[in-house]
């Protein structure tokens, strides 16, 4: 059986991803995503679910499954189809205008390719205590699915970047406590969010670290150390949180022949790779003054979109009109 190939394949079921299938239906381009998670929505769905946005133009706020939920409605007007759970191991240039997408599963063909990857693998950089292992599973948490699960609780939160901070604004209504420690006396978040947290009730320790986790079969105390003076406290806790970052790898991706710098795919101004036919939108981009933004990716795709559509007919227009003649 002969598997026809489709018009834009795009690899990465993210905002950008999700958001480029909803556009090319528009430039009416056969779509096919292909997403190595069990549900489309990158990080929104996977790590922080109920955490709010807030630069998303349109949305004074929005939560991130919210989020991944409009911009499913939104596709789902062209009915892309959708491979989930398909790892992405090779991406070969077959002739041009055909490429062959080998995943854990399956062959795929497609005439253009854009790649939507996120910052690809990721997992959570883990609290370097021997014990924390034993509590991974229990009450020591990496990431925040269900805010409700605090609900009552005495929660320490570890961190200093936009999501340490925004979890702690976020549970403090719910939780019984709220306690942030930072072992730098400054948070690398963003500046209206430091002001949010240092205006709220949030129990803020800086520069403190976690010294040493205690518990039978969950977390019940942990001792906290004064970096610069070691110092040394010991609370009850019922819960802890830890964002440290991410540790994050393209993968696959590296090895496909794309210029890569500092771990992203070098596009020019069309989002367009080394590599003519592939290319690539959102944080896995990188291009002069590039920001990482979701709204930024939300531009790009759009442009990488209306390229491949030149790179398959280079008679076709590469702007499309407005999208408000249209009837959905």
């Amino acid at each position: 059986m002969t598997v026809q190939p489709v018009d834009i394949a795009i690899i990465g079921g993210g905002p950008a991803g999700m958001f480029a299938a909803f556009y090319g239906g528009m430039r009416q381009a056969s779509v096919k995503i292909i997403e190595s998670m069990p549900q489309l929505g990158g990080q929104l769905a996977a790590l922080y679910p109920e955490k709010y946005i807030y630069d998303v133009a349109g949305f004074p706020k929005v939560t991130a499954q919210e989020l991944v939920d409009s911009l499913q409605r939104q596709m789902n007007h062209f009915s892309p189809e959708v491979c989930l759970e398909e790892k992405v191991v090779e991406l070969i240039k077959l002739e041009e205008r055909l490429f062959e997408i080998r995943t854990d599963k399956a062959v795929h063909f497609a005439r253009s390719v854009i790649i939507t990857g996120g910052v690809g693998a990721f997992e959570p950089r883990s609290l370097e205590l021997p014990e924390a292992v034993k509590y991974k599973q229990k009450n020591l948490h990496y990431f925040v699915s269900d805010l409700h699960k605090f609900k009552g609780r005495k929660v320490l939160i570890s961190g200093g970047g936009d999501s340490a901070v925004d979890w702690a604004l976020m549970l403090e209504p719910i939780a019984e406590s709220v306690m942030l420690i930072h072992r730098r006396d400054k948070f690398r978040a963003h500046e209206h969010s430091v002001e949010n947290l240092m205006k709220s009730k949030v129990n803020v320790i800086v520069p403190t670290e976690i010294a040493e986790l205690e518990g039978e079969s969950e977390i019940e105390s942990v001792t906290l150390r004064n970096v610069k003076t070691k110092e040394e406290v010991k609370l009850n806790v019922d819960a802890v949180i830890v964002n440290f970052g991410f540790v994050s790898s393209l993968g696959p991706i590296s090895e496909w022949g794309l210029d890569i710098e500092h771990g992203s795919i070098v596009v020019d101004s069309r989002m367009e790779s080394s590599i003519p036919g592939i290319f690539a939108a959102g944080d896995i981009t990188t291009y002069p003054g590039k920001v990482k933004l979701i709204a930024v990716g939300f531009g790009e795709a759009p442009i990488a979109v209306n390229n491949a559509k030149v790179y398959l007919d280079p008679n076709a227009k590469l702007s499309p009109g407005h999208s408000s003649n249209m009837k959905l």
